[in-house]
């Protein structure tokens, strides 16, 4: 069974959920990776979900219209696709300004976000999944592929 569409309120608690979550989690660790302050991290790292949770609607708004179009049901390998869809698109983003923010060459701003990318792939295949099972509670619908 498809999924049915989310309102833009949706997407936004989704989204934001998401960020909020990743911020809490990502901010001090990165803060004592890199040896920087905390608030310093902490803007960097509030800019970044900014960044983030503007492509994580627009981004799974497109996905959502494939996946109706396409008749997908969010199995395994269709989750895997959208997480390394998302995070890819998240990266042509990210690795600019985290070079500039830092005073970092882009190399090194790529190998930060390619470690981060390793916490942000299976964090996003199971963010999404626990969503997709709440939903069922929340919004009294079927689940596909959960």
């Amino acid at each position: 069974m498809l999924q049915n569409k989310k309102s833009l309120r949706e997407r936004l608690a989704h989204a934001l959920c998401f960020e909020i979550i990743a911020v809490a989690l990502c901010a001090p660790a990165l803060a004592w990776i890199m040896g920087k302050p905390l608030l310093h991290m902490g803007a960097l790292t509030a800019v970044i979900s900014l960044i983030a949770m503007l492509w994580n609607m627009v981004y799974n708004a497109g996905f959502e219209r494939v996946e109706r179009r396409l008749g997908w049901v969010r199995d395994t390998r269709v989750r895997m696709v959208h997480a390394v869809g998302f995070e890819s698109g998240l990266i042509l983003i990210v690795v600019p300004l985290a070079a500039w923010w830092l005073s970092i060459s882009l190399w090194e701003a790529l190998v930060l976000d390619i470690g981060l990318l390793l916490f942000f792939l299976p964090y996003t295949y199971v963010y999404n999944l626990a969503y997709d099972r709440l939903r069922v509670y929340w919004a009294g619908e079927t689940c596909p592929g959960a």
